[in-house]
């Protein structure tokens, strides 16, 4: 292991006294394990020293299920795989391995990103050795990794306000404007008569004034 890159995953291994004695007597009956390359390791570790001295041990076993799978046949399987740490007929510490192409992951609820197998660093039956691009996280020992949060989707955009027709107002009529206003004033002809009128009633003393007047103005006239 350690010169197939896999060092710091095998220092782990011989430092937990559990996990190192599991793994001697499961290589007699078949084993694969997936190891962590010595970066993945590394960018683990401070969360690895948070553990206990079991969950420590836990997780090593983790990372190998105690078949042994060639890497031709470990393309042909999908599902969940139980593990070293699996509790007997307990359904725990399980991990689903998925296929698509020449490509193989291996994903738990924990880890967002599946880690993928790379390299074969063993492949003689009863065992085999894969490296993988990162630490294989049990949701047993940490929080499932949250779903992403679809991003919420863009709101219809408002229709532009319509331009309001003008107001057909109906043209005001005008009124014919008044003519000039009639006077009193009686016509013509009816003065004339009422002239005579006057001249016919009037009393005869006022008639002979009259005429001697008229007799005067016409002899001074012929003179």
């Amino acid at each position: 292991m350690a010169k197939g890159g896999c060092k710091a995953f095998a220092d782990l291994i011989a430092a937990s006294p559990d996990a190192s004695s599991t793994y001697q007597s499961a290589a007699g009956g078949g084993i694969t394990v997936f190891c962590p390359t010595d970066d993945a390791v590394r960018a683990f570790l401070p969360r690895y020293k948070n553990l206990t001295a079991d969950g420590k041990a836990e997780l090593l076993l983790f990372h190998a299920v105690p078949v042994y799978y060639s890497r031709g046949s470990l393309k042909s399987n999908n599902g969940v795989m139980n593990t070293l740490a699996t509790d007997g007929a307990a359904k725990n510490y399980n991990f689903t391995v998925q296929n698509e192409g020449d490509a193989v992951t291996i994903k738990t609820a924990a880890s967002g990103d599946a880690a993928r197998v790379k390299s074969t660093v063993v492949d003689a039956d009863p065992v085999a050795i894969f490296t993988v691009d990162a630490v294989i996280e049990p949701v047993e020992l940490f929080k499932p990794a949250p779903s992403p949060t679809p991003a919420p989707s863009p709101a219809p955009a408002a229709d532009a306000p319509k331009a309001s027709k003008p107001a057909h107002h109906p043209a005001p009529v005008v009124a014919d404007a008044p003519g000039p206003a009639a006077t009193d004033s009686p016509p013509a002809d009816q003065k004339k008569e009422a002239k005579k009128s006057a001249a016919a009633g009037a009393p005869p003393c006022v008639r002979w004034f009259a005429a001697a007047l008229a007799a005067v103005a016409m002899a001074s006239t012929l003179a």
